[in-house]
């Protein structure tokens, strides 16, 4: 392991690719950005989005200087990238922002509506350089904003010290402030660009395997179903957002995390929802926070006549998923997660996490490998295999679980069993025919149990 360490490190940084991206970059930057700019002005467009406090912020001259800052760390951002693959993908985000953002400028153009103060020295020198090529148009989403989220993630991941990662976060912070102090922006554009940046890192993620542009199969009556559900509360939270100002922001968030989920249920499936090892990503746990929230109340409503786990045999149980008090109450050593929905609680426990789908039947193969997951974390104690109700999802690998490790002869016997601990359970067709499938495979005389 230090060896591989080691040879990471000492391995040449891709400035030759680097490189080639920032001379795609820049080029496309200013001719698009330029040209949304362009339009803007000869339309005489005048249609601005801004709260009545705004005209409170204060214009500061200085903050000129941070806000120039992000075109210097926007080439050297490129050099935190260690490998190919990297700068790629880093490549691939910032294109991705460039690209959203113009065309949001295109399809719904804003002004800032206030008449900036004239100011001296090298901040009006700075800010007269500005405008030769950025008139007060191209608004939302802040597109400075977007470009802050991708290049502070890029830093904020090196390995240095305390000072500075204050450093850091610090001015990352009043790059942020200054698109307002500097009268660049209206707050409104500084959450749409956030999202943006955010809806950048989730689309081309770290880890390949979490990407949402990765189709999973089959996707079958049940996800097209539900893709439509979610995408029918997208657009409601859209008309919403739209119809009433003050709350506009919340059902637009309500909106963009509703549309992810669809797109999950419809395309990406799990994946989508970039869980590792119990935390979904940042990006996902940001932009899908609505509905990670109701998936919460709604695992808390359907469970509050039973939250308790229930004994099924041998230090295996089985309940909805807890808090970390709840684990740590339960006395359990070892958590197996089927939820892609939600995040696990963290301690000292072992985990095991196989993200599932909600109400959406896991195929043979996912069950086998749950059930082989929950007897691997037997031994040192109570082991809980938790799904959000612990009804579905949960039932049916420990179901699974029962058959393999030869404590039920059958399925039936299974689930007979699980009935009797936990009266609640539901096994639908779809979710049984899978069960069955799991007793086909593990009774075929080639069968790999």
């Amino acid at each position: 392991m230090s060896e591989r360490i080691i040879a990471t490190r000492a391995a040449p940084l891709p400035w030759k690719r680097s490189l080639a991206w920032l001379l795609f970059l820049g080029p496309f930057f200013f001719l698009s950005y330029g040209y949304s700019n362009q339009l803007a002005a000869e339309r005489g467009l005048a249609a601005s989005l801004y709260y009545p406090w705004e005209t409170h912020i204060p214009f500061l001259p200085w903050t000129i200087v941070p806000y120039w800052s992000i075109d210097l760390l926007y080439g050297l951002s490129f050099l935190c990238c260690r490998t190919a693959g990297a700068v790629d993908r880093h490549g691939r985000r910032l294109l991705t922002a460039q690209i959203v953002a113009v065309a949001c400028f295109l399809a719904f153009p804003l002004r800032f509506a206030f008449e900036r103060p004239p100011s001296e020295g090298l901040f009006g020198a700075l800010f007269d350089a500005l405008t030769s090529f950025d008139q007060p148009y191209n608004q939302a989403p802040s597109l400075h904003i977007a470009l802050l989220v991708l290049i502070w993630i890029q830093f904020a991941r090196l390995q240095t010290g305390p000072l500075m990662r204050a450093v850091v976060h610090g001015w990352a912070l009043l790059i942020g402030v200054s698109v307002l102090t500097t009268w660049q922006h209206h707050f409104i554009d500084l959450p749409t660009g956030a999202a943006l940046g955010l809806f950048c890192l989730w689309l081309w993620p770290d880890e390949a395997g979490n990407s949402p542009l990765r189709r999973t199969l089959p996707i079958g009556r049940q996800r097209r179903l539900l893709a439509g559900f979610y995408a029918g509360g997208a657009a409601l939270a859209g008309l919403l957002a739209w119809r009433f100002d003050t709350p506009a922001l919340l059902f637009g968030w309500l909106a963009i995390a509703l549309a992810l989920v669809a797109w999950n249920y419809a395309w990406a499936g799990a994946a989508g929802f970039q869980k590792r090892e119990g935390r979904l990503s940042l990006a996902a746990a940001c932009l899908l926070a609505p509905h990670t929230l109701g998936a919460w109340i709604n695992a808390r409503l359907w469970t509050r006549q039973r939250p308790q786990a229930d004994a099924i045999a041998d230090d295996v149980w089985l309940g909805p998923l807890p808090t970390a008090a709840g684990m740590q109450a339960g006395g359990f050593t070892a958590l197996c997660d089927l939820t892609a929905e939600l995040p696990a609680p963290r301690g000292s426990w072992r985990y095991v996490g196989h993200p599932w789908l909600d109400l959406v039947a896991p195929d043979a193969g996912q069950l086998l490998a749950a059930a082989r997951s929950i007897e691997a974390l037997r031994g040192d104690g109570p082991v809980l295999v938790a799904c959000a109700l612990g009804y579905s999802r949960s039932a049916a690998a420990t179901a699974s679980w029962l058959l393999l490790s030869g404590r039920c002869p059958d399925i039936d016997a299974a689930l007979a069993l699980l009935a009797a601990r936990r009266p609640d359970i539901v096994i639908g067709p779809a979710l049984r025919a899978a069960l069955d499938e799991v007793e086909h495979q593990l009774a075929a005389p080639t069968g790999n149990v």
